[in-house]
């Protein structure tokens, strides 16, 4: 019988392999495949089932003995080639309606695939053993650069206590400054390789909400206040005094996006928002906004924010510092406290981060919310930003010789005299900063006095500052 002809598909080009073999095991029938990858040729055909499969076919006086379940699912075997050497195979047999009783094996060669599923197995291994690796480098790394840094910072404190001399006072402030920048750097680094590895973990409990709040605020309003920024907090009433999260996380996150929004903001104001937007048994959603009326960020990049070692624009990290690692650890929180954070904004337009977390509420805080009408969380944001969005006219102010930038360009140059006269060096270089913002677009003359004025700062040259100022007050 030609059982290639009888198919409606040339089977003897098939890849697979196939054969056929009757009621006592016989093989009548092999196609291409079958004959070369079980090895015999032709003379497959003279063939028993229980060569193919003898730790599943064994012949019997009448026919074969099996317990293969034949029909439609796949098993998994071992099939022998003609020099008795084995490969796996994912096999079905299925019994044929013909009165003869023939059966049809239909067979794939598993090998390679089998082959490829180690090697991927062990390429696993190999990148996870490789992290681990990575993970306890940076650990020590991070630990051993903690070590000496803490030493410098503790040693300068001390030296701050009985030095008297203006010029060394101002040297050991810039050096504790910058101690703490790099302890700033190195916990990023170390929560970053955490996060990487999986292997960081939240620390819930119970604590005072607002009083977090006031703590996050206390630690910004100087700094931002001293900038000439304007800085408003607010917080719906509906969420409850006491909730259940990782408190210092929380606080890390707001810490890292007003630490942003105080680097990129001039002229302005900063806000930020809390409101409770759902409410699913003891667990609650609060929503955060932070939002500046700073540089801006164009929409089509925004997708580069939340990316690790990412800047926006390679001469930001130039510009305002920066490892590019905040704002991915920040989404990394953000996401395993059940959440998402989003950023919108136009070039020199500002921008507002908004961010969600579940937390989780007390037995007492959740009876009380249950007898709440939580409808109104919504529109408490709509009505602030609304408000606010009135309120915002910072467009001309960043903009190099409108009236209404050359007037907030003279109150800072004001601001940072004043700053040089108490030989306050730090405060001066904050006020310089927004001045450099303040005269983007400037012409090169401008530029130019502009560059020999922060240099001037930051060596705290007292007289250079001075000629410099005067030039600059010539062209405002």
């Amino acid at each position: 019988m030609d059982w290639s002809a009888d198919c409606a598909f040339p089977i003897d080009d098939a890849l697979e392999i196939i054969f056929i073999f009757d009621q006592i095991g016989n093989i009548v029938y092999a196609n291409d495949s079958a004959k070369k990858k079980l090895e015999y040729g032709d003379d497959i055909c003279s063939r028993n089932v229980s060569d193919i499969f003898p730790n599943t076919f064994q012949s019997a006086e009448i026919g074969f003995e099996t317990y293969f379940p034949f029909g439609h699912e796949m098993q998994n075997l071992n099939a022998y080639r003609r020099n008795q050497t084995c490969f796996p195979v994912e096999t079905k047999i299925i019994k044929s309606d013909n009165p003869d009783g023939y059966y049809i094996c239909m067979a794939n060669d598993t090998l390679e695939k089998e082959y490829l599923s180690r090697e991927i197995e062990h390429v696993r291994e190999e990148a996870q053993q490789a992290l681990k690796v990575k993970s306890e480098f940076v650990a020590n790394v991070t630990h051993e650069l903690r070590t000496p840094v803490n030493g410098v910072l503790g040693n300068v404190r001390e030296l701050l206590e009985f030095v008297k001399d203006e010029k060394t006072l101002g040297s050991l402030k810039l050096i504790e400054r910058c101690c703490g920048d790099m302890n700033k750097i190195i916990n990023n680094i170390l929560d970053f390789s955490k996060l990487e590895a999986g292997k960081f973990t939240l620390e819930p409990r119970q604590f005072n909400f607002r009083n977090m709040l006031d703590y996050v605020k206390a630690q910004h309003i100087n700094k931002i206040t001293e900038k000439g920024l304007g800085f408003f907090m607010t917080v719906s009433p509906q969420i409850p005094e006491n909730i259940i999260g990782d408190e210092l996380r929380i606080v890390q996150i707001l810490n890292n996006l007003l630490s942003n929004a105080l680097k990129f903001t001039s002229v302005g104001k900063i806000t930020v928002e809390v409101v409770r937007t759902a409410r699913v048994k003891d667990r609650i959603e609060l929503f955060f906004i932070v939002k500046d009326t700073g540089i801006g960020i164009d929409k089509a990049d925004k997708d580069k924010l939340f990316r690790s070692f990412s800047q926006v624009d390679a001469s930001i990290s130039r510009k305002y510092g920066g490892t590019g690692l905040g704002l991915n650890i920040c989404k990394q929180l953000v996401e395993l406290m059940g959440g998402k954070i989003e950023a919108e904004g136009e070039k020199n337009k500002g921008t507002t981060f908004s961010f969600s977390i579940w937390v989780g509420v007390t037995e007492e805080e959740n009876l009380a919310l249950s007898q709440e009408d939580t409808g109104s969380a919504r529109p408490a944001i709509f009505k602030l930003s609304q408000a606010e969005d009135e309120d915002d006219s910072t467009d001309n102010v960043i903009v190099y010789g409108t009236p209404e930038n050359i007037e907030t360009l003279k109150k800072n140059l004001s601001k940072l005299i004043l700053c040089v006269e108490m030989e306050n060096w730090e405060k001066a270089e904050m006020f310089m900063d927004t001045i450099r913002q303040l005269s983007e677009g400037a012409p090169r003359e401008v530029s130019r006095v502009i560059l020999k004025l922060k240099m001037a700062v930051q060596k705290g040259n007292y007289e250079k500052v001075n000629a410099e100022y005067e030039e600059l007050n010539k062209f405002l």
